[in-house]
């Protein structure tokens, strides 16, 4: 028996070499692999396998004709696949302490005609459940309870049933279509088979699961059509050169994709909500230690202000002091940012929410994924019971797409968890905010819950519910987290006519510059620039890429960019700027002085291009015209310690050692850099200050952090300008020593 970490790794091989389709080196690796775990049926599959291949090569080396040959080896890659996955599957069937092979050695243990017999009788009861609850009015509350409970566990059992099953065969196929197509089961539970066949696909790819999932984007309820397509974009994406040995899926989904114009819109959507998703743990970060904490500060300054009371309407009008205090906090602005996430989609909640996943409810795995619903039984036994069923707000939340069902979940088991006078305080607090009052009326709650029903509501909601699920349950170490991925879907085949398009590209690599991911928005331009996307105007678009690319540091390329954009928008002032900076970082001075040249002529008073035109002549050893630049910035911006900086250096190498040394006492006297006590150590060493220098060389490498090596480094740099001013070079040595 060989262990679960070297069964992984040889898996993960394996699947590498038939991704590249290296056939034959993957057929060997699994004859080793069956050597260290014996099966008689996989070993007599691989064996046919290889006689098989072995034909095959021998006819075409013969120069045999064979037009079916391209088709006979996507088969035997397919059939290679299939073992492997069974062999690991197996073998981890009776070791693994995962969740996943924990349920599969527990739903496993019964016949293949009894688990036939265990999936019709769950779809069944599902079916049959329309029926029942109509009838729920006449049932007494014990009875209603029950009946939603034995729900609950129907559902429960279903999940994990469809989550650990084998690859379905043809039987267990019709009946989960079946399932599908009935009219009577509702949404909420076909909404949760969606996400145990996307749950099973993560752990043991059937093709017959992907396309159950393709076809039921063609649902006419929204929450299942946009799980479908969620669940079946990710495993896509996870298994994006396999699925490429099955042309009929791929027509498949060409014709859908030509049948059904929203299923283009749909993907691009669910592409950029997935980026999204990923900037999660940024906008966490921000809300925990930005936004949240400058609220309550802001709240606590401005406690005693008062908005309106009991007295006349004369004394009800807002003092325009409050709006200043409140935007000059700077919470104005941080609101407004988060609102503006909000819109965008991003997952403003995940901070709120991730200490609410402790109740018993999260302990089964199937709960994290079934849509709110108040049919659930602990939701409906408190709603039904309580003051909490006439709530229009709490009714609004549960319909309205604000939170993921996840948090709604969250957030009525804690009301729930209140003691009856906090709930009710908590009602009484949120009916008297006049705007959430205002939501709560007919017409602007319908225009809610219709955006709640949007499918870009949905399938964000539902991304929300996996991103809580891959980041807080308590098992999430058992699981593939695919947040974590470079989610490039622009590059996976099935995806990428759908995908690689102007329309589509265009905006999520905007997107990616706005959020700072140099590297994939570099990919995304080159992807648009290869397929001839870019306009012939398109100078900004450009300028995009060429930002990326410095950025990244590629400043050549970022040039040549940069130059595109300057022959289709000529002298922009950014871009100008941005072309000198490349330039200079590029260390081609002459260029980069004269791009800022010309950005100095737009823009005279900008005192950072007279700096860099200023260090760019001093790098090119143009001392006094630099000397001269560095003076003129200390008269545009007084007391400038770059300024200091460059006149104290230019007047060190021209030899004007009082000027230098006045220059570099001034900046000592504010805040020196380990930079600043050296080169004044330099000018006092030139001036033969011998006492003076070794003291400022000792206070350089001590504001170092006393890295000797870094201090040498730096010191090695300017012996040549030493040597020039007439330091002897046998002193240098003894210097260094004396240090």
């Amino acid at each position: 028996m060989i262990d679960e970490k070297t069964l992984t790794e040889q898996y993960g091989y394996i699947c590498t070499l038939l991704e590249e389709r290296r056939l034959k080196e993957a057929l060997a690796q699994l004859e080793a692999l069956l050597w260290q775990y014996p099966n008689w049926n996989l070993r007599s599959a691989l064996e046919q396998l290889q006689t098989s291949y072995s034909y095959m090569l021998d006819y075409m080396k013969q120069g045999t004709m064979d037009p079916g040959r391209i088709a006979m080896h996507r088969q035997l890659l397919e059939k290679a696949w299939r073992v492997a996955d069974t062999l690991r599957v197996v073998n981890m069937d009776t070791s693994s302490p995962k969740y996943y092979f924990q349920m599969r050695r527990h739903y496993l243990q019964q016949s293949q005609t009894s688990a036939i017999a265990k999936h019709r009788g769950l779809y069944n009861e599902l079916m049959s459940f329309a029926d029942e609850a109509a009838n729920i009015g006449q049932l007494t509350e014990e009875q209603r309870y029950a009946l939603l409970q034995r729900h609950d566990q129907t559902l429960n059992e279903l999940f994990l049933t469809i989550w650990s099953s084998n690859p379905l065969n043809e039987e267990e196929e019709a009946a989960a279509r079946e399932l599908l197509d009935s009219d009577t089961v509702r949404e909420e539970d076909l909404g949760l088979f969606i996400s145990a066949l996307t749950m099973s696909l993560f752990e043991y790819f059937d093709l017959r699961k992907v396309i159950l999932l393709v076809d039921a984007y063609r649902h006419q309820e929204v929450g299942v059509s946009q799980r479908a397509l969620v669940g079946f974009v990710i495993i896509l994406f996870l298994y994006r050169d396999r699925l490429l040995l099955y042309p009929e899926l791929v027509d498949k989904i060409s014709l859908m994709a030509d049948e059904l114009p929203a299923l283009r819109t749909d993907v691009a959507c669910v592409y950029r909500q997935l980026l999204l998703c990923q900037e999660t743990e940024k906008i966490e970060k921000k809300m925990r230690e930005e936004i949240i904490p400058e609220m309550i500060k802001t709240v606590s300054t401005m406690k005693n202000i008062r908005f309106g009371g009991e007295e006349g309407d004369e004394d009800n009008e807002l003092n325009p002091d409050w709006t200043n205090a409140f935007e000059q906090s700077g919470l104005g602005d941080k609101m407004r940012e988060m609102n503006e996430l909000q819109l965008e989609g991003a997952d403003v909640y995940m901070s709120t929410f991730a200490a609410l996943k402790n109740f018993p409810f999260f302990n089964a795995m199937p709960n994290w994924f079934y849509p709110f619903s108040r049919w659930q039984a602990d939701i409906y036994k408190a709603m039904s019971q309580s003051e909490l069923g006439k709530s229009k707000i709490l009714d609004l939340i549960a319909r309205t797409g604000f939170f993921s069902n996840s948090d709604k979940y969250s957030f009525f088991f804690t009301v729930l968890q209140m003691s009856g006078g906090q709930r009710q305080l908590l009602l009484n607090q949120l009916v008297e905010q006049d705007e959430v009052e205002e939501l709560a009326e007919e017409t602007n709650a319908a225009s809610l819950r219709a955006h709640g029903r949007r499918p870009s509501t949905v399938s964000n909601q539902y991304l929300h519910d996996l991103y809580r699920f891959f980041k807080l349950n308590v098992r999430r170490g058992d699981f593939w987290d695919f947040f974590k991925e470079k989610l490039d879907l622009h590059h996976v085949p099935i995806l990428s006519e759908m995908l690689c398009n102007k329309e589509v590209l265009l905006p999520v690599a905007d997107f990616l510059i706005r959020k700072e991911h140099w590297t994939e928005a570099i990919d995304l331009y080159q992807e648009l620039d290869r397929r001839g996307y870019f306009d012939a105007d398109d100078a900004e678009t450009y300028q995009k890429y060429g930002f990326a690319l410095q950025k990244s540091k590629r400043y050549a390329e970022a040039i040549e960019v940069y130059r595109k954009s300057d022959a289709l928008r000529p002298d922009n002032v950014w871009n100008n700027r941005h072309l000198a900076t490349c330039y200079r970082m590029n260390r081609d001075y002459q260029a980069a002085i004269a791009y800022y040249e010309k950005v100095a002529e737009a823009v005279p008073e900008d005192t950072g291009v007279v700096f860099y035109i200023s260090s760019c002549l001093a790098e090119l050893g143009r001392y006094d015209e630099a000397l001269n630049g560095f003076f003129k910035l200390d008269f545009m911006q007084p007391d400038s310690l770059k300024a200091w900086r460059g006149i104290g250096w230019c007047s060190l190498v021209l030899g004007k050692l009082e000027q230098a040394m006045r220059y570099y006492q001034q900046i000592l006297e504010r805040k020196p850099l380990s930079m600043d006590y050296m080169n004044a150590g330099h000018v006092a060493w030139v001036m033969g200050d011998i006492p003076q220098a070794a003291n400022l060389y000792g206070k350089a490498l001590a504001t170092g952090g006393s890295k000797r090596a870094a201090f040498i480094e730096m010191f090695d740099k300017d012996i040549a300008t030493l040597l020039k001013l007439g330091i002897n070079e046998d002193d240098i040595p003894l210097m260094l020593d004396l240090i």
